[in-house]
């Protein structure tokens, strides 16, 4: 029998690998024999870094970049030395997670430090980079990372502009004769899970950058300032804007990504199960076990285990779903397709104990649903 272990994290909790060998030690303790194969999970958020490692088994590299306000700081990302493959997450270099809350002002912010890192790995040798763009401090529209990457970005009077988000507006066109000349050989795929358009209503500035620090006053102008930069985008590169579905992601790095870098802007689930090989490892699978912190109504937009569920369906392989919580009724979980669900919450007293003792609860999940389905 063969049975693939598929699971995101349990947020603050378990990890992904962690969820595995819980299960393994459950289901052995049932059926000993059973062909266990471990594939751990991310959606692009936190922890994504941990499960990219399994599969990319590189080491992490450090350097020294800027920081979003042109600060030299430390920053890391992986590098696998066989594949060509480096892991970049633009918070390591421009993210909110390296500020102060007061210290949030994304107009002023930019992702030059993400483009030094993407440098880096090319110089390291990096043939394909995985881009994460989740947790930006900016509104830049990537001008900054396309800096460092050797884009010049000029006003009216031909003079170079600094690269952040007030100055978007003052753009007139776009230098692209001094690019890195490695930057066309390399592969760019983007974790991209929002849709949001660059600018308007939806788009990077109203929806953002509020939590990013801007004022009513600042959204308007960022708002206009991308605005106002698509239009040099598009006769730049040919492209509309703001018909590329997820261009405002992270301060308008969605469009960066396709128009500075030629990326491929795809959901987190899908860029780790493209790295899993999971649609050839869940081949003739009896089972595939998943499992995250809660399953509810989220669980359909894009989550682990709705990735988990597309790919099974098509291979008409059944689910089960071990989760910390289930806030979905029977007709929730039929919905998504699940054959069998079970909760870390109705084996725990509260949520302490649940937390305390996850592994042991997720063990004894595992040992009930192999007796109940295994054998």
């Amino acid at each position: 029998m063969k049975i693939v272990l598929a699971p995101d994290k349990f947020k603050n909790s378990l990890t992904g690998l962690e969820f595995c060998d819980a299960v393994e030690k459950g289901i052995r303790a049932v059926t000993p024999n059973c062909d266990i194969i471990k594939l751990p999970l991310a959606d692009g958020g936190d922890g994504t870094i941990e499960v990219v490692n399994y599969y990319l088994k590189g080491k992490t590299i450090t350097t020294t970049v800027n920081n979003p306000f042109f600060e030299p700081i430390e920053a890391s990302y992986l590098y696998a030395e066989v594949s060509k493959t480096a892991f970049i997450e633009m918070a390591e270099a421009s993210g909110v997670k390296l500020l102060q809350p007061e210290q949030f002002d994304c107009k002023n912010a930019t992702t030059l430090g993400t483009g030094e890192l993407i440098i880096d790995a090319i110089e390291h040798g990096a043939k394909h980079i995985i881009l994460g763009i989740g947790g930006s401090a900016t509104n830049d529209c990537g001008i900054g990372m396309a800096s460092a990457l050797g884009y010049h970005f000029l006003d009216e009077d031909d003079a170079e502009v600094k690269p952040i988000g007030a100055n978007l507006s003052h753009i007139k066109t776009i230098d692209t004769t001094k690019i890195q000349p490695k930057l066309g050989a390399v592969n760019f795929r983007i974790a991209c899970d929002v849709s949001n358009p660059l600018y308007g209503k939806n788009g990077a500035a109203y929806v953002y950058a509020k939590q990013k620090g801007a004022t009513d006053l600042d959204i308007e102008m960022l708002d206009k300032g991308l605005s106002d930069f698509a239009k040099v985008l598009e006769s730049t590169f040919g492209v509309n804007p703001q018909s590329v579905k997820g261009a405002g992601a992270a301060g308008g790095m969605g469009i960066a990504s396709k128009v500075f870098l030629n990326g491929v802007l795809m959901p987190g689930i899908t860029l780790i199960k493209d790295l899993a090989k999971f649609d050839q490892n869940i081949a003739n699978a009896d089972w595939i076990i998943t499992g995250e912190g809660k399953l509810d109504t989220q669980t359909f937009s894009g989550k682990t285990i709705k990735g988990v569920l597309d790919s099974a369906k098509a291979q008409k392989v059944k689910v089960a779903a071990f989760c910390g919580a289930v806030d979905l009724d029977e007709i929730g979980i039929k919905r998504l397709g699940l054959e069998y669900t079970n909760a870390v919450m109705h084996y725990a007293k509260n949520l302490e104990d649940a937390i305390e003792n996850d592994f042991n609860y997720v063990t004894k999940i595992a040992e009930n649903f192999a007796k109940k389905h295994l054998i």
